[in-house]
């Protein structure tokens, strides 16, 4: 069974209007707004329309990531997306991804030195942390105030597929059903960070597993972690 989802566009006024008013029938709201990405020679102007879009639905953050090679450039670039992200009040995270230009913590940390701004934050994905070498004593170093979002997800730490952007963007684990030390991490995350599950089970899609099958055990397995930390 293929996920012939129909493609779609928030720059669409009709399919933000109507998104809109489902949130405020539902009481929710978003938290994040991803894909921006760096590329060579892109000129950050282009996501004008899209951080619009994204302020006119009240999105607090948006996470960059970079596929530049030129570290000196995509740290000019994350300036550059922060400061128009930041004219429509919006925050802008850098997530650090393994095998992308910034990759580590430390790069990550790098380039907030760069940028140099309040809100201009670290995401922590749990995977992407522990893949890369880091752990909660790497996080425990640095100063929770640089954390601006955080998403919470399970694997083992050897990886279970060749490609690893395969096994981050589709297949990832259950909170705590892998081996990530989430007990550990967690606590060091800020009080008040919001805190994004991000499991991605395509195989399940794949098998006709319905989305909200899919993610509830996600938040009930979520929701055990957070207590047994408080």
């Amino acid at each position: 069974m293929p996920l012939d989802f129909p493609s779609y566009s928030l720059k669409n006024v009709a399919l933000r209007q109507n998104l809109l008013a489902a949130m405020d029938h539902r009481g929710v709201t978003i938290s994040l707004g991803d894909g921006f990405l760096v590329l060579p020679g892109a000129d950050m102007g282009t996501f004008a329309a899209d951080l619009d879009a994204l302020a006119e639905l009240g999105v607090p953050w948006i996470n960059a990531v970079s596929l530049d090679p030129d570290l000196d450039r995509t740290f000019d670039q994350f300036a550059a997306l922060a400061e128009l992200a930041a004219q429509r009040h919006i925050r802008t995270a850098v997530e650090p991804v393994p095998g992308l230009t910034v990759g580590d913590l430390p790069t990550a940390l790098a380039a907030l030195e760069h940028v140099g701004r309040p809100d201009f934050r670290l995401l922590i994905d749990t995977m992407h942390l522990v893949r890369s070498g880091a752990g909660p004593a790497d996080l425990a170093a640095i100063d929770p105030d640089l954390i601006g979002y955080a998403q919470l997800n399970d694997t083992t730490l050897a990886p279970r597929l060749d490609n690893y952007m395969e096994e981050a963007m589709f297949e990832r684990m259950v909170p705590g059903e892998g081996e990530l030390p989430l007990r550990e991490i967690l606590p060091l995350l800020p009080a008040d960070v919001v805190l994004e599950i991000e499991v991605p089970r395509r195989s399940l899609a794949l098998e006709g597993v319905s989305p909200i099958d899919r993610v509830r055990p996600c938040v009930d397995a979520a929701r055990r972690l957070l207590s047994e930390v408080a």
